[in-house]
C-alpha cells in the first residue's frame, strides 16, 4: 500500500485530527498540504492520496482526480422502498429474518450489509469483511459517522461490523454452522453499478472471484444459505451450483445454496 495522507486545502482542527486518525489506523505517512493539489501530491510522492476534509475522507488513486468516499448509495432508496412495503431482493434471496446472523463476505461500501442490518435488527448481527484496506477503514469510519436525517438508516449502518480481512482467511477461522447466512457479491467480475464512486471501487478494491474453497467454506459456516448476488450472465451460478433466483429488467440476479443437513 502506497498511500501519503493529507488535509484539504484549507484545514482546521477536525480535519487534522481526522488526518492523525487515519495515519494511525492505516500506518501510512502524514503530509502537509501546503497548498498543493491532488494531482501534485501524487507526482511528488508517487503515491495514492488519502485527504482528510472537514466532513469525510476522500482517496485519490494515482493518475485520478476522481475520489473515492464513503456514501451509503442504494442502501437510502432501498431502505424507503422497504418502508413502503416492497420486498428487497437480498431480503427476499436470504429470507432474512430478525434475529438472523448475516456475513458479507464482500463488505465494499456496504449498501447490502445495511440493508440486512435493518432486516436483521437489534437483536441480530452483521459482519462485513473486506480485504482492501483503504475500503476497510474508508467504510467502517463512514458507517459510524455519516450524518443522514433517516434514523433507520442511521441506526442500520452503526449495526454492522467491520472485518479487513481475506474473506477465506476469516472464514477459516469460523466455527462451523456459526451464522445463519453468508452473502457473496464479486461485484468486480462484471460490472453492475452505474456511479463514479463505484468505478473508483473497482479500481482500488481486491479482485478476488468466487472459488471451489470459497464456496465450500462459506456452506460450511452458514447455517441455512449461502447467496451469490451477480451480473445475471455470470457464469458463477451455474459453476458452484446456485439456483439462480431470475429477475426480469434487471442486470442483478441472486443465486441461492441451500446448507444440507
Amino acid at each position: 500500500m502506497n498511500v501519503i495522507i493529507t488535509t484539504a486545502g484549507r484545514p482546521d482542527e477536525h480535519s487534522t485530527a481526522l488526518m492523525q486518525k487515519a495515519a494511525e489506523s492505516l500506518q501510512a505517512p502524514v503530509v502537509e498540504r501546503n497548498k498543493r493539489s491532488i494531482p501534485k501530491l501524487q507526482d511528488v510522492y508517487q503515491a495514492d492520496v488519502l485527504v482528510a476534509g472537514k466532513d469525510r475522507y476522500s482517496f485519490y488513486t494515482r493518475g485520478s482526480t476522481e475520489p473515492f468516499f464513503f456514501h451509503p448509495n442504494s442502501a437510502t432508496y432501498r431502505l424507503k422502498r422497504i418502508l413502503k412495503g416492497e420486498t428487497d431482493p437480498l431480503v427476499a434471496a436470504a429470507v432474512l429474518q430478525p434475529g438472523d446472523s448475516f456475513l458479507d463476505c464482500t463488505l465494499g461500501l456496504g449498501s447490502d450489509a445495511i440493508i440486512a442490518s435493518s432486516t436483521v435488527g437489534e437483536l441480530g448481527s452483521v459482519e462485513g469483511i473486506e480485504a482492501d484496506p483503504i475500503v476497510a477503514f474508508l467504510t467502517k469510519v463512514g458507517l459510524h459517522n455519516f450524518l443522514i436525517d433517516f434514523p433507520l438508516l442511521q441506526e442500520a449502518m452503526q449495526r454492522v461490523e467491520v472485518i479487513h480481512s481475506e474473506a477465506i482467511e476469516f472464514l477459516k477461522t469460523c466455527e462451523s454452522n456459526s451464522r445463519d447466512i453468508i452473502f457473496l457479491d464479486p461485484m468486480f467480475t462484471t460490472p453492475i453499478e452505474e456511479s463514479s464512486n463505484f468505478e473508483v471501487l473497482r479500481e482500488i478494491g481486491v479482485t478476488d472471484s468466487v472459488t471451489e474453497e470459497w464456496v465450500e467454506e462459506a456452506l460450511r459456516v452458514c447455517r441455512r444459505r449461502v447467496v451469490l448476488k451477480d451480473h445475471y450472465q455470470s457464469p458463477m451460478f451455474k459453476r458452484f451450483g446456485f439456483i439462480q433466483q431470475i429477475r426480469p429488467y434487471t442486470k442483478v440476479h441472486y443465486g441461492v445454496l441451500e446448507k444440507r443437513k
